[in-house]
């Protein structure tokens, strides 16, 4: 009996195992640290903390998570010369591309609202502080946590698995929480900003547009997309690992009749899913924040497993600096066919960028890089500053470092 129990939980150790695994490919941002260039990349010791609201008028408008319950969102007032200006930001952490996990996503955080954190923390760009976050401090600032997998976008059901119970709302969820914050006084803002990182970097090109309806011509409206420019990239094999995971969740959530027109009246509807061909096409002030070697697009569609069966990129992965020529130059070809696929967004008066030369992935988030004493620069300035120079339209900001090695300001990540 007791050899019976033994190899019981052996098993069932190896399913936590591969569960785990699949949790750190799919919501990266929680698997990886920073490893700076000048210091530890200390965050502040007192971070404000938010408490989780449920949208409570979204079930009736069918706007649900994956499994059914209430979307939520975190929300801290704005005061003084912030209190008619709005900064949304969209959570990201990945997708679910089939069936199967988008129902492992439902007893996560990600896909139900029972597991999300009832309070977070509000630093970076969702800081409180003048001195971490000196344009949009005192802003009303607001998290919409994510739990549809797909970027915000779907409207549809699984009705081919009964059993899975699946609900792809992404669109009413956005709808619903737009509609809360607008009866919460975001009708009156006077300046408005949606952001949102990775996934959710995404889903801020995606709803960019639809997002500037919601206010009257007068108010000043732009869009920040940070680490949400996902290359549809050739991986190491040769083979296109990013498209496959998009195509996925373009067929299971029906997201065709959900994308952009000017785009699927052009191309295929998983085409329309990645921003390289959305961009130019994007009517509002759009900012594009991303690091030239973004680290999840290292991890999950340059070399994921998958496309590097041999493990001939793990070292690489996990460090930078154990990286071959080759590896290197591989990684130099991404950055240029990033270059390419922003020229013409780039050259639009209205547009923004910071690309830096770095290994790393949302950078709006953190308090380390935002805004600190040894935050990244370009130019001598500060992602912070940059995209507040945009906003404001103090200064154009077209900011593309140097090629790697020659950023040293760079938080880079590295593997835990």
């Amino acid at each position: 009996m007791a050899e019976v129990l033994r190899g019981f939980w052996g098993v069932v150790f190896v399913v936590f195992l591969v569960l785990s695994k699949w949790v750190d490919s799919h919501e990266f941002e929680d698997s990886i640290f920073m490893k700076t260039s000048s210091g530890d990349g200390a965050i502040t010791p007192t971070p404000l903390l938010i408490a989780l609201t449920l949208i409570q008028g979204a079930a009736a408008r069918g706007a649900v998570c994956l499994d059914g319950t209430l979307p939520g969102y975190h929300i801290h007032p704005g005061s003084g010369s912030g209190a008619n200006s709005w900064l949304i930001q969209l959570e990201g952490g990945g997708w679910c591309n089939t069936v199967r996990n988008c129902v492992f996503r439902k007893t996560t955080r990600r896909g139900s609202s029972k597991f999300m954190e009832k309070q977070i923390q509000f630093t970076g760009i969702l800081s409180n502080k003048a001195e971490e976050n000196p344009d949009f401090f005192n802003w009303n600032r607001v998290k919409v946590r994510y739990c549809d997998g797909a970027s915000f976008t779907g409207d549809s059901e699984n009705k081919v698995c009964k059993d899975a119970q699946l609900q792809f709302r992404g669109q009413r969820i956005w709808e619903a929480a737009m509609a809360e914050l607008m009866s919460k006084g975001m009708q009156n803002a006077q300046q408005a900003l949606l952001s949102g990182c990775s996934a959710g970097g995404l889903a801020s090109i995606l709803h960019c547009d639809e997002f500037r309806t919601l206010f009257p011509s007068s108010t000043k409206v732009k869009c920040l997309s940070d680490a949400g420019l996902f290359m549809d990239a050739t991986d190491v094999s040769g083979g296109h690992a990013l498209r496959d995971v998009f195509k996925g969740v373009v067929s299971v959530q029906g997201l065709q009749k959900m994308l952009p027109s000017n785009c699927t009246n052009k191309l295929d509807p998983t085409s329309c899913f990645f921003p390289q061909n959305l961009i130019g096409n994007i009517k509002t002030p759009l900012f594009l924040l991303n690091a030239a070697y973004d680290f999840w697009q290292i991890q999950s569609s340059l070399a994921p497993p998958v496309a590097d069966p041999h493990g001939l990129w793990h070292d690489c992965k996990r460090d930078y600096k154990k990286c071959s020529a080759s590896q290197i130059q591989f990684l130099q070809d991404f950055r240029n066919d990033m270059l390419n696929a922003i020229k013409g967004f780039g050259a639009l008066t209205q547009s923004g960028l910071f690309i830096n030369s770095c290994f790393a992935h949302c950078q709006s988030e953190r308090q380390d890089t935002w805004f600190a004493d040894d935050s990244p620069l370009i130019d001598n300035k500060t992602i912070a500053l940059a995209v507040g120079d945009w906003y404001f339209d103090r200064e154009g900001m077209k900011a593309i470092d140097c090629a790697y090695p020659c950023d040293k300001t760079c938080h880079n990540m590295v593997s835990k």
